[in-house]
């Protein structure tokens, strides 16, 4: 009988072939997404509508059922309408049980592989002459993620929501059984019972893992990487029990083994070499680097995306060990997919724990591996892109949105002329580094106000400022030295008694003024005439100052304060003085702004324990939770990582979300 059906998330690579497959049985099939794409594009050429855009006006009283992926949330606007419609409401993974239940076919599952092994198997039965149906999540240029045939069906079984339980399989191939999905399976053996039941629902089953490995050495060459081989072996034993022979595999592993579905080691670009790669378990992060190392590459260097905090909590000890056969790792933030922050789900817990990892092979004298915690995913690429060197291989590894960067990688490589240098490429520039933690900051000095179509960072001594380990071609502009905004803050206090209050505050007099410092419930713009930037002279009335900002332009070159201090300043010197305790070296003051008078931020941070804090070289000073000493070997990204694990304290325990104070933060 003829349905119609609504998919919610349509454009997902699972979603898609389920909708087709459906379309092609006759059904009347719709759908929608938040995004457009060519998969989006394929459906419609395929009679299948599709929305743009989630919307409650999309479940329709003439709805039999509603599809969704567990990435769509429960409580968003149409599923909860879809809940009260009297449609059936189902997820991906039960109608195609249900589809594939009735076809007698060849389902694949496991922990890793699956999108390969399904895809290599339904090519070499088509190959051998056999017409088969599929659906996989993944596709080829030549190879969409769904297919019809009168052949058996071939489908890449997903547990990752449980639903791998509901499949009744003429031939389950199981490849892999590392634990995975914490978010749905409590505990490995939850994990294990989940395959255990689809195994005996199986009339025969076929473990990759315990299939003869060198019985066909044709395979060798045709695929990269071993497992890659099991997989393709795994496909070839499929074929033997339907009854091919020898010869007739032989003569189609050519046709069968020629592509990997996309981002399965996908090369997005040749010079310099960029690959990209689906890789978000430690296990798949091993064997994507192993194929790396394979094309020898003068530099392996990986940018990472985690996928999911339950995961990255989960399996936080587990990435380390893979990530650090490359040469340089760069960590961007965690993709949540449809969940929630969690404790020791940070991506700057992944960073803590690769980092004292680390050190410790340091000490053993095996550490080569260098250690990068960006900001953005665009951080981290332009971070790639700015220091590359002829040889070196760049991989893109993760399950979530980092493969957004692919467009913006293609422009900037297609920009650059025969593989020279980047126009507008850094130069290091020692002791820039934010709390003089002694590393380098990239990028170009320069004494005035540079070219506008370029981006540029203002500074005065840096100490308000955090740079990035992460390169980056922007101008750093700091005032002249001759310049009293170029003097440290101090050397006003013992001519302005009114000013006690800034006693130990870190900073040149420029950037008290950029950032309206302060402390006691004072701050520096209260006591300024007028500034100096870029030339125009600026009374204090229209410098814009509030809580720890302003809205001063450019470039300060000169501050003129209040000629008199009142009665009341003077009185309070001698409180202020005393009550003010001297900042340790290396360190940049108040790292967040209050949220409010009666629960400021070094208040929240102690009472959510974040004096225990440390990462790398980077520690909370035991004198005040708000304030972060940089210690020998500190680097910009050990801040980053403490200040993101400092605000996560205070998130979980009170629900409040830190402002930095410190510029260049992000948290």
């Amino acid at each position: 009988m003829m349905k119609r059906y609504h998919f919610t998330g349509v454009g997902g690579v699972g979603m898609a072939g389920v909708a087709f497959l459906l379309k092609q049985a006759g059904h009347d099939v719709s759908g929608c997404d938040l995004h457009s794409s060519p998969r989006t594009a394929w459906l419609e050429a395929n009679g299948i509508k599709v929305s743009a855009g989630h919307s409650p006006s999309h479940i329709t009283q003439d709805l039999d059922v509603c599809v969704f992926t567990p990435a769509v949330p429960k409580d968003s606007p149409e599923f909860l309408a879809a809940q009260k419609s009297e449609c059936q409401v189902k997820y991906r993974g039960e109608v195609l049980a249900e589809i594939f239940n009735a076809s007698n076919g060849i389902a694949v599952c496991g922990t890793h592989g699956k999108t390969t092994t399904s895809t290599f198997i339904a090519k070499l039965l088509r190959a051998l002459g056999e017409d088969p149906s599929w659906c996989i999540g993944g596709e080829t240029d030549d190879f969409p993620v769904a297919g019809t045939g009168k052949g058996p069906m071939v489908i890449e079984a997903d547990e990752s929501d449980g639903t791998l339980a509901l499949y009744k399989a003429k031939t389950l191939v199981v490849t892999s059984l590392d634990y995975d999905h914490p978010d749905h399976f409590k505990t490995y053996d939850d994990y294990l019972a989940c395959y255990r039941t689809a195994m005996s629902a199986a009339d025969e089953v076929i473990e990759t893992t315990t299939l003869p490995s060198d019985d066909w050495p044709e395979i060798r060459p045709l695929v990269l990487g071993e497992h890659n081989v099991r997989n393709a072996r795994t496909a070839v034993e499929v074929a033997l029990r339907r009854g091919h022979s020898r010869e007739a595999i032989l003569a189609a592993l050519p046709d069968a083994l020629n592509a990997l579905p996309d981002r399965r080691f996908e090369q997005i670009c040749s010079k310099p070499t960029i690959i990209s790669d689906y890789a978000h378990h430690p296990v798949e992060i091993e064997c994507a680097l192993s194929m790396a190392r394979a094309l020898n590459p003068k530099r392996l260097r990986v940018m990472f995306q985690p996928h999911r905090y339950s995961r990255t909590k989960t399996l936080l000890k587990e990435f380390p060990p893979a990530l650090a056969k490359a040469d340089e790792v760069v960590l961007v933030p965690v993709y949540a997919a449809f969940e929630k922050p969690i404790p020791g789900g940070d991506i700057a817990d992944l960073y803590h724990e690769f980092r004292n990892y680390l050190l410790q092979r340091q000490k053993d004298g095996s550490a080569s591996c260098k250690l990068i915690l960006a900001r953005t995913a665009a951080e981290a690429w332009r971070h790639m892109y700015l220091t590359q060197e002829p040889g070196d291989a760049i991989m893109l590894l993760g399950a979530g949105d980092i493969i957004g960067l692919v467009p913006q990688i293609l422009k900037d490589v297609s920009s650059q002329s025969n593989a020279s240098p980047a126009k507008g490429s850094p130069i290091e520039l020692s002791g820039f580094s934010a709390f003089r933690t002694g590393g380098v900051t990239f990028g170009r000095l320069v004494r005035s106000m540079p070219d506008t179509s370029r981006e540029s960072i203002i500074i005065g001594a840096g100490t308000n400022t955090w740079f990035s380990d992460c390169a980056t071609d922007a101008d750093i502009v700091k005032a002249p030295p001759e310049s009293n905004a170029s003097k440290p803050g101090s050397s006003l206090i013992a001519g302005h008694p009114e000013l006690a209050f800034m006693a130990g505050i870190p900073g040149t007099i420029g950037g008290w003024a950029k950032m309206n410092a302060g402390a006691f419930g004072d701050s520096f713009g209260n006591h300024i005439d007028h500034v100096i930037a870029d030339g125009r002279k600026i009374p204090a009335s229209e410098c814009g100052f509030g809580y720890r900002t302003s809205s001063i332009p450019g470039l300060i070159t000169h501050v003129e304060l209040k000629s008199e201090a009142s009665a009341q300043e003077l009185k309070s010197t001698e409180d202020y003085l005393s009550r003010r305790k001297k900042f340790p070296p290396r360190t940049c003051g108040s790292v967040f702004k209050n949220p409010s008078s009666d629960n400021p931020a070094g208040k929240l941070l102690e009472e959510a324990g974040a004096k225990s804090l440390k990462v790398g070289g980077a520690s909370v000073w035991s004198e005040h939770a708000n304030v972060i000493v940089a210690e020998v070997g500190c680097t910009s990204s050990d801040i980053l990582a403490l200040a993101r694990l400092m605000a996560a304290r205070v998130r979980d325990c009170f629900g409040v979300s830190l402002e930095p104070e410190i510029r260049g933060l992000e948290v």
